[in-house]
């Protein structure tokens, strides 16, 4: 699919100025090699009932201006008005339905069994991407041709779109999501090849929280992962409605799931050495953070 311009889209609604509503999309560079436009990214939006966001959220991907971007929605049967906005745009997407499902987890899933991109990733209905997100991560993985999994920074924001502040990645760990629940990779920041998702079964639908946990300690652990540098490559909404305002008990209970199935005793029963461990490696991190400021 060929990136839009903003004038082939919908007009934003009023009052709406900045991206990713009238800005024009970034031009892939003219310089850019065959081998980074041919990488497929296949990005999935799992939505439910999240109309007042879920239009900022298609055109945060449909305005990357990377010219190999695959895009699919799966709503869950929205009783508000998100299936009228996903119409909107639906000329412009890879494939969209709007059916009762069993959850974020299996929208996901469905939607992953329909890519057929090189690259994948999921942006929930009330997140958005930052400008020049998927043409960044296409030269990363064509440059890193080894690297199976990548995340970078990404911007937490309030419902209105304000900065809260910005969660700067690490490297990503199986060690410490397995043996101690913690991880350093915000999901919407996350990238991975095709191959290997398919390698390691994909999103477990059984989960509702901790999906994104369980697969990236499942795929870091097929292959050589990375933190992809520079600016933040997304924007996580937090407000009222967000999963994680809403579902703490079953997230913790899912964390417990998920170090019980993958962490090592010898590990798990050492909960002080572990934060030791954790505030070490969260230094890089730290560090970064204060280079920035």
């Amino acid at each position: 699919m060929r990136s839009p311009d903003a004038m082939s889209l919908p007009p934003a609604p009023p009052g709406r100025s900045s991206w990713p509503w009238s800005n024009q999309p970034p031009s892939f560079p003219a310089s850019a090699t065959d081998r980074h436009a041919c990488l497929k990214i296949s990005i999935v939006t799992p939505s439910y009932n999240q109309g007042q966001f879920l239009e900022e959220t298609i055109r945060s991907v449909l305005l990357q201006g990377y010219p190999n971007v695959e895009y699919i929605i799966i709503d869950g049967g929205s009783s508000d008005n998100s299936a009228q906005i996903i119409r909107k745009y639906e000329h412009r997407l890879a494939y969209w339905t709007s059916e009762a499902d069993k959850g974020q987890s299996d929208a996901i899933r469905k939607g992953f069994q329909r890519a057929t991109g090189d690259i994948l990733a999921w942006l929930n209905s009330d997140d958005y991407y930052q400008q020049d997100a998927l043409a960044r991560v296409a030269r990363f993985f064509a440059g890193n041709p080894g690297i199976v999994f990548a995340n970078g920074d990404v911007n937490v924001i309030s419902s209105e779109g304000q900065l809260i502040k910005r969660i700067y990645a690490m490297r990503p760990s199986a060690f410490f999501a397995a043996n101690y629940g913690r991880h350093g990779w915000p999901q919407q920041g996350c990238f991975w090849r095709k191959d290997t998702y398919d390698q390691v079964g994909g999103v477990d639908a059984s989960l509702q929280f901790c999906m994104d946990k369980d697969l990236f300690i499942r795929l870091v652990n097929a292959g050589p992962s990375q933190r992809l540098p520079g600016p933040p490559l997304a924007n996580y909404r937090v407000h009222k409605g967000a999963k994680s305002s809403t579902l703490g008990d079953i997230a913790r209970g899912e964390t417990m799931r998920i170090v019980n199935t993958y962490g090592q005793r010898k590990w798990v029963s050492r909960p002080r050495l572990g934060s030791a461990l954790w505030w070490l490696y969260r230094k890089q991190a730290a560090l970064r953070m204060h280079v920035e400021r």
